[in-house]
């Protein structure tokens, strides 16, 4: 039984490493989708951050409705930061929320609390 359990993990192992980067790339957002996480999106108005959202499980890319093609915006929910504190305070309530790939500068991060 352990020597079947250490076959199994060895050819696990050398199906992980035959796959593309991309391929394992996939494979671990699905685990991240799976597990979740707890990000952080924050948005930029030249230098000055304007909004920030807290407790995102994942960013998604929309997909075109008629073919494989990504759009060029990502969306997700998430709270609203009002006072951009890193918390969930009274009145911040979970929002739906998109950002266009081509003007708004954001950066999307795992919460550092």
């Amino acid at each position: 039984m352990k020597t079947m359990n250490i076959i199994s993990l060895l050819i696990f192992v050398l199906f992980l490493s035959a796959c593309t980067q991309e391929s394992q790339n996939k494979f671990s957002r699905s685990l991240q989708n799976w597990t979740g996480t707890d990000g952080v999106l924050d948005i930029y108005m030249g230098e000055k951050l304007v909004k920030r959202f807290i407790k995102i499980d994942k960013l998604s890319t929309a997909q075109s409705t008629s073919g494989n093609a990504a759009r060029d915006y990502r969306y997700g929910y998430g709270y609203l930061d009002n006072n951009l504190n890193y918390q969930v305070d009274a009145g911040e309530k979970k929002v739906y929320f998109e950002i266009s790939g081509y003007a708004t500068p954001y950066i999307f991060y795992d919460s550092p609390f």
